[in-house]
C-alpha cells in the first residue's frame, strides 16, 4: 500500500511536469483545433498550473476535513466556478489583473491549508472556496475560443475540474493514513504557496 501512495505522488509531480511544459505550447484554439470543444475545455484547467494546483488543492483540503465535505467543498467549487463562467462568458467587464489575483491568491492560501495539515471547519473553508470558484470560472469563460462550441467547452472545463478535484481527494485521503504522506503534503502545500506568490508577482 505504502509502495502504491509512493507511485501516487510521483504521478502528481510528473503530471505538474507536464502541465509546466505543455502549458505555454497549447494555446486555447489549438487546443480545441486538436481535441474538439469538450476536450479543448477539459484540458484548460489540467494544463494551467494555476488552475490545477486550485484545484487538486481543493479535493486534497476536502480530504483533510474528512465526512461530507470530501464532496461538497468541491461541489461548492464546481457551482460557483460554472456562475463565473457565465459571467466571463457574457462579456461583463471586469479587470482580469483582478481575476488572476484571485487565482494566485487561491493557490497561496489553499496551498498554507495543506501545508498547515489542519481540519478546519468545512464552512470557513467553503466561503473562500466558493470566491474562488467564481475567479477560475470567469477565466475559463471569458478564454472559451471563438471556434469552440461554448456549451461543450464549459461541460469540458468543468469535467476537467471534477476530474483534478478527484484526483486531489485520492491524494488527500491516502496522506491521511501514513505519517509520511502528511509529510510530504505539508511539503507540498508549501511548494503551491511559493508558486502562488509568483503568479502573484507576474513570475509565472
Amino acid at each position: 500500500m505504502k509502495n502504491k501512495t509512493i507511485r501516487a505522488m510521483h504521478a502528481l509531480v510528473a503530471f505538474v511536469l507536464c502541465a509546466i511544459v505543455a502549458n505555454p505550447a497549447l494555446a486555447h484554439e489549438n487546443q480545441v483545433i486538436l481535441f474538439g470543444p469538450f476536450l479543448g475545455g477539459f484540458t484548460h484547467p489540467v494544463l494551467g498550473l494555476d488552475h490545477f494546483m486550485a484545484m487538486v488543492s481543493v479535493g486534497i483540503v476536502s480530504a483533510i476535513i474528512g465526512g461530507r465535505a470530501i464532496w461538497a467543498v468541491p461541489a461548492v467549487f464546481v457551482t460557483m466556478m460554472a456562475v463565473g463562467g457565465i459571467v466571463g462568458w457574457s462579456g461583463i467587464p471586469v479587470p482580469m489583473s483582478l481575476i488572476e489575483t484571485g487565482i494566485g491568491l487561491s493557490v497561496v492560501l489553499l496551498g498554507s491549508i495543506i501545508a498547515v495539515y489542519r481540519a478546519l471547519p468545512a464552512l470557513y473553508v467553503a466561503i473562500p472556496i466558493a470566491f474562488f470558484g467564481v475567479m477560475h470560472g470567469f477565466a475559463h469563460g471569458a478564454e472559451i475560443p471563438s471556434i469552440a462550441d461554448p456549451f461543450l467547452y464549459a461541460l469540458g472545463f468543468m469535467s476537467g475540474t471534477i476530474f483534478i478535484h478527484i484526483v486531489g481527494v485520492v491524494i488527500g485521503d491516502m496522506s491521511k493514513r501514513y505519517a509520511f504522506g502528511r509529510i510530504g503534503m505539508r511539503v507540498v502545500g508549501a511548494v503551491f504557496v511559493v508558486f502562488g506568490v509568483l503568479f502573484l508577482l507576474g513570475v509565472l
